[in-house]
Formats: C-alpha cells, structure tokens, sequence
C-alpha cells in the first residue's frame, strides 16, 4: 500500500497507555503518514490522535486495526462492517475466525497480522 497520506486507519482498542501495542500503533501511523483515527473505551490522546469512544461515522475507512479480544469485538462487528473497510488487521490476541469469515464473505481483507511489525517491515 506504500506511504498514502490519504489512507484513514481506525485503531479499534485504543489506549493512552504507552506500553499498550494500540498505543504504539498509532505513534508508528502517525510518523508513516497515515490519516489515524482511535477508538477506545476511555478518552484521551496519542500525540495528535484523539481517542473517541464512538465509532466514527461517515468516514472512508481503509483498514481497521484491531486490538480487541474477540470477546470484546462483538459489539463493534456491526459498525465495522457497515463501514467496509478494504482491510481489517486482527493483531495478535484479537484473532477471531467466525468476525473473519463475516468480513471475507462482505469483500474485505482480512489478515491475523502485526500493524507494528507490516509498518517496520513495509507490508501495511
């Protein structure tokens, strides 16, 4: 996908915690040029990224990124996939078969995969 500044990435599972991989992933977005959006369950900010706790709407979404448990994906699934995204990320720990299964009968991407590791490798 290369450097796009047009490519609106929503982080699913944001924290302002900076251990948190969430938390690094929207850093590395940002620094890749990538247009970030955030959702957690609490508000706050990644450089300047604000963390919503509501799912953007009417908003062209190229990839979600997810750092949520499958557990705690459920009540996000129908939001998701009504925005059809080109991609969604299931990073390690928020792999979950059956939301994928979903998605790739909708015509989205999907791939258990590291946002962090695809942005250092050059594969997001």
């Amino acid at each position: 996908m290369g450097n796009d500044a047009n490519t609106t990435v929503l982080v699913l599972g944001a924290s302002t915690k900076p251990d948190r991989y969430s938390y690094k992933a929207i850093v590395k977005l940002q620094q890749h040029k990538h247009r970030t959006l955030a959702v957690g369950n609490a508000t706050g900010m990644v450089g300047d990224v604000a963390i919503s706790k509501e799912m953007p709407s009417n908003e062209p979404i190229h990839t979600i990124t997810l750092y949520l448990s499958a557990a705690n994906q459920e009540a996000y699934i129908p939001s998701i996939l009504a925005m059809k995204p080109q991609r969604i990320i299931f990073n390690p720990g928020a792999e979950n078969a059956a939301f994928m299964q979903q998605a790739q009968h909708q015509g989205i991407a999907t791939l258990n995969a590291c946002t962090l590791v695809m942005l250092a490798t050059g594969q997001f």
